[in-house]
């Protein structure tokens, strides 16, 4: 049996953390878990996107389009630890 998160096409996860962020306010930030909870197909959990979803942000950032932060401050995806936030890069 494949990986829940097999099917997650890394350019349309992409493509949905920055429609995401389009949709808010200039500065504005989003929980990688909404992107989770907007793709997920029906019937699948949308945890198992997780990992997929970080990944994307991970590109993300590697192209200068969001940062990640917490608690208000900017942080790196790879030591970040806990509860994350991602804005678009100002």
């Amino acid at each position: 049996m494949s990986a829940p998160d097999a099917d997650a096409d890394p350019d349309d996860l992409e493509r949905a953390v920055l429609d995401l962020l389009d949709r808010r306010a200039d500065g504005a930030t989003i929980c990688p878990s909404e992107v989770a909870r907007a793709v997920a197909a029906e019937g699948q959990e949308w945890r198992d996107l997780m990992d997929p979803v970080r990944a994307a942000v991970g590109r993300l950032v590697e192209r200068d389009a969001v940062d990640v932060t917490q608690r208000g401050e900017v942080v790196d995806l790879a030591s970040a630890r806990g509860p994350i936030r991602v804005r678009r890069r100002s």
